[in-house]
């Protein structure tokens, strides 16, 4: 079974799509995807399709919408097959499980998540850009992004989403070590212009820009980032942006770019993208 909930919800056998046209059941199938081989407590389902005000009937509603769920899988299913419906969505005590054992894209985007970043700890660049794209990579648009969300879900994107900008930090930091700063400049000038509040953001952005030979771009960079903050939040950039606008200033060595032919032969660096020192 192919789960894909990195974008519009995906959910098939074979090639039979087994995601309902109804908003609700659509609902359930996303919250059991997102939770693969683990009991859903009916409670749970039940706050996410009404919340706080569900009707007299909404149990019997929700076996409906787990009725129709199973139907769908019964149509897909290999009729010779070892496998029924019910073993598929199964009931649990106090709720239910969608028991997959099919790679499900979020599952497989939060592992290489974590490779990544411990590759990027470890001083492994290289290896840690190639994971983290990989990772970014299976992302087709918001997660979930044809799906009514409620309470549980939303705890749900929002970590999901939380994620991904962790990781796209990350894989920039490590391109940034491996020396491509002139090939971020136009995603971090996108996403500078998106996140005008965003450190790291800025500081990767003034980063780039000092290395492709562009220091008062980088100045200029974060001059629009103290005014954001200032207008937006009545705060001056943090000491670490301070530090690397000094360093900018005073064309401090230590933010030349590494030497490319070194960075790519070891595949590995050290240290941060702004040490403390910056």
């Amino acid at each position: 079974m192919e789960i894909r909930v990195l974008g519009p919800l995906v959910a098939q056998l074979g090639n039979t799509s087994v995601v309902p046209s109804a908003a609700k059941p659509r609902q359930v199938l996303a919250l059991l995807a997102l939770r693969p081989s683990q009991v859903v407590t009916v409670s749970t389902l039940l706050d996410e399709l009404w919340g706080d005000a569900p009707p007299r009937t909404a149990p019997a509603t929700l076996q409906t919408y787990v009725r129709q769920l199973r139907r769908m899988l019964g149509t897909a299913l290999d009729p010779a097959g070892v496998r029924g419906p019910k073993d598929v969505l199964c009931t649990r005590y106090g709720g239910y499980a969608l028991d997959v054992t099919a790679a499900v894209d979020a599952t497989e985007f939060q592992r290489l998540c974590a490779a990544g970043q411990t590759a990027l700890r470890e001083g492994a660049a290289l290896e840690a850009s190639g994971l983290l794209h990989r990772a970014l990579a299976l992302w087709r648009g918001p997660a979930l992004a044809d799906i009514q969300i409620g309470r549980a879900l939303e705890v749900e994107t929002l970590r999901l989403e939380e994620t991904r900008l962790c990781a796209l930090d990350a894989r920039i930091e490590a391109d940034l070590r491996l020396g491509r700063h002139v090939a971020l400049l136009g995603e971090l000038t996108a996403l500078a212009a998106q996140q005008p509040l965003h450190e790291t953001v800025h500081a990767q952005l003034m980063l780039a820009l000092y290395r492709s030979g562009r220091p008062s771009h980088a100045l200029s960079a974060y001059q629009r980032l103290r005014r954001s903050l200032i207008r937006e939040l009545a705060l001056e950039p943090s000491p670490r942006l301070r530090r690397l606008h000094q360093s900018i200033l005073a064309a401090d060595p230590g933010l030349e770019p590494p030497d490319p032919a070194t960075s790519s032969a070891t595949a590995r660096t050290t240290g941060r993208l702004l040490p403390a020192s910056a």
